[in-house]
């Protein structure tokens, strides 16, 4: 074997009820590379990697460190050899300090006392070393998110890792703590440690990477080195298929079909004042801003999950007092920011994530109609194109992409007059979603008033009829006609005015 080789999986095969997760998977990755593990989700990303760190054992396949053939059958084994992983959602306690959270579990003891004087001076050093904006006695729940990350990483360098998995990294940084981000990185990379860098930002991937490895389906598509990337190549390798044109500026044009829903003068203290807007039949409006604009609190008071100050609502003409359960009953659909805690359940099958919706129609006299309820399971497996197409599995055991599936599917399956979508493709690859924007659009089709909210400008071009751009609480452009770019989008929301561009008014009948 390579001796510049760290680890090597040979013909990796994983099952999960009769489903072929991984078939046949090869992976390398070299000492002191940025190894990018590319694909769609479901493509067995995720489970790849469990099988490196110990979480799940390998159903066939040998697994090589540094030429030694290695079982990993637990956590603590893949960290003993050298292996650690950064996942998305962070694991720290936040009312500990910077160096407790880094030893905690691996903490130096003398006669059954901490040896903190050391551990301070370890993680002192290694701090030090990497330039982080950290002290030792720093308490989690104060830090920043990208400040938390580096507590992370800290973790990982405490453990002497020789190879570091980062989990979509930067999802939660801002562009500034991303960069900071890439400089660690660099830093590591030019030690000898390697890194395995998951991410849906494929530019990042492409700034970083010394070879990419894709997967599709469970199967191996490709590895390319970093001479060879050709960005277009990449992505109809990730998705075996040309996307439609994701990234397109369309012609925005205002509707003149009826006015499903109309908002006036709507306020929340502190998040939001006088909002005013349409959403016409069949139109897709997008709300769009930076950080803290008031976007998503806009949404969740229309919907009714928090209390309005003031304002009116209006639902096709008639007055209308939200609320959770009355915005069911009325026909809206609700996608919220945070699938993972508000969106879904994770230990319940597709089938019963989908009826929580349709409880409505799917019982009566409070028993609920089995046969039914499976059906409808089977429907929207099928309308959102599931993978793998199992009613049956926990919606927590599958990836990203397919669980906002199953959140679009539990309204999919109703009759809806509005939805309300919050950041619908956050975490998402990006065959996962064209899919998804074209469910959209199969809604606006229909007549379904849309009501979005995005921070991804190239998604509010490719989805928006109009947009409404706010900032720090109050709408301060209207997109409605012609081209738009997103320099123009981003000056609005940073309070930039362009010249001879007019500001959206907020009376306009």
């Amino acid at each position: 074997m390579d001796n510049n080789i760290l680890f090597e999986m040979k013909g990796i095969e994983k099952i999960f009820a009769h489903v072929h997760a991984l078939n046949n998977v090869d992976f390398q990755v070299r000492k002191g590379e940025v190894h990018a593990l590319l694909g769609e989700n479901g493509a067995g990303k995720s489970t790849l990697i469990k099988i490196l760190t110990g979480v799940y054992p390998k159903d066939g396949g040998q697994i090589f460190m540094e030429g030694k053939e290695v079982r990993l059958t637990s956590t603590q084994e893949a960290a003993s050899l050298g292996i650690a992983v950064i996942f998305q959602e962070l694991s720290l306690i936040p009312t500990l300090s910077v160096y407790q959270n880094v030893m905690l579990g691996k903490e130096l003891t003398a006669f059954g006392f901490i040896k903190e004087k050391q551990e301070k001076k370890r993680i002192s050093e290694l701090i030090e070393y990497y330039g982080f904006s950290l002290g030792v006695n720093d308490i989690v729940e104060t830090l920043s998110l990208a400040q938390m990350q580096m507590v992370e990483i800290l973790k990982a360098l405490a453990l002497d890792a020789k190879l570091i998995i980062m989990d979509e990294p930067t999802a939660s940084l801002s562009s500034h703590e991303s960069e900071l981000l890439f400089k660690i990185i660099h830093q590591l990379r030019e030690k000898g440690v390697s890194i395995i860098y998951i991410s849906h930002r494929l530019e990042e991937v492409f700034h970083l990477s010394d070879r990419i490895t894709v997967l599709r389906d469970g199967k191996l598509a490709g590895v390319i080195e970093k001479e060879n990337i050709i960005p277009s190549q990449v992505i109809r390798m990730m998705i075996g298929k040309e996307l439609s044109e994701a990234t397109a500026s369309r012609a925005l044009k205002e509707s003149e079909k009826e006015t499903v829903l109309e908002v006036k003068n709507l306020s929340i203290p502190g998040s939001f004042r006088n909002i005013s807007f349409k959403v016409k039949k069949g139109e897709v409006l997008v709300l769009t801003g930076l950080v803290g604009s008031g976007r998503t609190e806009v949404l969740r008071a229309i919907y009714g999950a928090d209390s309005l100050e003031q304002g009116e609502i209006l639902v096709e003409g008639k007055s209308y007092q939200p609320g959770i359960k009355r915005a069911v009953a009325s026909g809206f659909g609700f996608i919220p920011e945070d699938r993972r805690t508000q969106g879904f359940a994770p230990l319940l099958s597709v089938t019963k994530n989908i009826a929580i919706t349709n409880y409505d129609s799917l019982s009566h006299r409070g028993i609920v109609h089995q046969k039914k309820e499976k059906d409808l399971g089977k429907r929207a497996v099928e309308m959102v194109d599931l993978r793998p197409a199992n009613p049956l599995v926990a919606v927590g055991n599958l990836s990203g992409g397919n669980q906002q599936k199953v959140v679009l599917g539990k309204w999919l399956t109703r009759d809806l007059k509005i939805i309300l979508i919050d950041e619908p493709t956050v975490g998402i690859d990006i065959g996962a979603k064209d899919e998804i924007y074209e469910m959209i659009e199969g809604l606006a089709a229909q007549g379904v008033a849309v009501l979005l909210v995005s921070s991804d400008l190239a998604e509010v071009l490719r989805v928006a009829h109009r947009i409404l751009v706010l900032r720090e609480g109050e709408i301060v452009r209207e997109f409605k006609e012609g081209i738009v770019t997103q320099e123009e989008i981003l000056m609005a929301a940073s309070g930039f005015r362009e010249e001879g561009k007019e500001e959206h008014n907020e009376k306009k009948k």
